[in-house]
């Protein structure tokens, strides 16, 4: 089973851009499917991205469609978020997780969970 580290959080002005990292430990990374989530204080956990095990498929939250790019280098073991035109309403703690069941979109489709990252836009 894999660990995950986010990274790359911090505090951005509204239309700035950031990338977050998450780091995986173990051999076996490339055969889990990869998504990012974010929580917002008083909020359920809200899914943002993800991409297949095989990299060649992605699929975005409505949201965030346009704005954000997952991208995964299985070679060393770490998926991407690369974020774009941030609005104050994107602020929230983002968790990248790992699965290996056929749904993407869901909490439940992930087993393996980051400690989080935090994400803060200023207007």
């Amino acid at each position: 089973q894999v660990q995950l580290v986010e990274s790359g959080g911090g505090l951005v002005q509204a239309g700035g851009s950031l990338r977050l990292s998450c780091a995986a430990s173990g051999r076996t990374f490339s055969s889990y499917n990869m998504g990012w989530f974010r929580q917002a204080p008083g909020k359920e956990r809200e899914f943002v991205a993800a991409i297949r095990w095989s990299g060649d498929r992605v699929y975005y939250g409505d949201s965030v469609k346009g704005r954000f790019t997952i991208s995964r280098d299985n070679a060393n073991n770490t998926v991407y978020l690369q974020m774009n035109s941030l609005k104050p309403e994107d602020t929230a703690v983002y968790y990248c997780a790992a699965g290996r069941t056929t749904g993407i979109a869901k909490r439940s489709d992930y087993d393996v969970w980051g400690q989080g990252t935090q994400v803060t836009v200023s207007s």
